[in-house]
């Protein structure tokens, strides 16, 4: 009788035990990190801690991450999903190891559907054309074209302006 008990003592210690190592709360599954929140196409300006020499980014087709003078960075979203930045001191220490979240756009956006091709507008007050990523490549090499070409205009406009004054 007292080993009857015995074994059944030690199953529930062993049951109390897994599910408290298997338990969340545990810290062993939650990060204590701070994730920096950015939206694609956006940046975000971040102050670092210490002299920092050399940043080192996970995936840099998720977040480009630039070092500027005094510490302070440029987290700029390039595609949706996570990655994270480590920072280095000269001697190669690491001073931060930081997550970044790349979300999608926080306007209004509206997004049409022509079959499986898509179109993104941004409706902030009237409907224009935003490439956004996923968009059909049609759509996307319209709007990069018609934005180019604008863009090679004003340029154009502008440095025929100046060479008049001149």
């Amino acid at each position: 009788m007292r080993k009857e008990f015995l074994r059944r003592h030690v199953r529930i210690c062993l049951l109390v035990t897994a599910a408290v190592l298997a338990s969340p709360s545990m810290g062993l599954a939650e990060p204590t990190v701070d994730t920096i929140a950015v939206n694609v196409d956006q940046a975000k300006l971040v102050r670092l801690p210490g002299k920092v020499a050399t940043i080192v980014v996970g995936n840099p087709l998720i977040a480009d991450v630039t070092l500027q003078p005094g510490g302070m960075i440029v987290v700029t979203g390039k595609g949706y999903g996570a990655t994270n930045f480590i920072a280095l001191d000269r001697g190669g220490e690491i001073l931060v190891d930081r997550q970044i979240q790349v979300e999608g756009p926080s306007d209004r956006l509206v997004t049409v559907y022509r079959g499986v091709d898509r179109e993104s507008y941004s409706c902030m007050p009237v409907c224009q054309r935003r490439v956004t990523l996923g968009d059909s490549d049609t759509y996307f090499t319209t709007t990069m074209n018609q934005a180019g070409a604008l863009n090679s205009n004003a340029s154009g406009t502008a440095g025929a302006t100046a060479a008049k004054t001149n």
